[in-house]
């Protein structure tokens, strides 16, 4: 699996972040309920190959399990690929904070977990980790906080190309692994 698809340039992802704000918006003002906006970690001019597609696959086949469990109601499910890289747009009845210390968890552990980016917008606006006194998340590649790698560039995009390419790897592994002792 590979991570070739078209390049983006900074307009288009900007015009996507602001049509993904446009669409949040418009969702929470029907609905009134919290809202999950999900995207990828996704570095990079290349944001919607066949890599990205396969986290996005699993990242929704796992929220649906997830949220099913709860029992709490979905009103929207929404999915768009465009060329900026997939979203997802979940409108769920219940309260913005354990919904959101539910997709912390839920990013915390599944082995493709960091690769998400599962926002939550309740009546106040997005809730954060920090608000929720949580620990930040990690950088993919030194495990130091993601934020401060990411400001000052630590890491070259091959790298962190690299460390995503290889935690999809090792999760198609393991699970084909699980898959085949699972058929015995």
């Amino acid at each position: 699996m590979t991570t070739s698809s078209n390049a983006v340039d900074l307009a288009q992802v900007l015009a996507a972040r602001d049509a993904r704000v446009q669409r949040q918006a418009a969702l929470r003002a029907r609905f009134g309920w919290p809202l999950i906006s999900l995207t990828l970690v996704s570095p990079g001019a290349n944001k919607n190959g066949p890599l990205q597609h396969y986290v996005m696959q699993q990242a929704l086949a796992t929220l649906d399990e997830c949220l099913q469990q709860t029992q709490w109601a979905v009103l929207v499910r929404e999915t768009i690929w465009p060329v900026t890289g997939p979203e997802a747009f979940f409108v769920v009845q219940t309260e913005a904070e354990p919904l959101k210390r539910l997709l912390i968890d839920l990013e915390s552990r599944h082995p493709l977990g960091r690769l998400w980016d599962m926002d939550v917008i309740g009546p106040a606006g997005p809730l954060s980790r920090r608000a929720l006194q949580l620990p930040v998340r990690r950088c993919l590649v030194c495990g130091e906080p993601a934020h401060a790698c990411a400001r000052a560039r630590t890491h070259p995009l091959s790298e962190l190309l690299t460390a995503i390419e290889e935690q999809v790897h090792a999760f198609e592994r393991s699970h084909a692994t699980a898959g085949h002792r699972d058929s015995k």
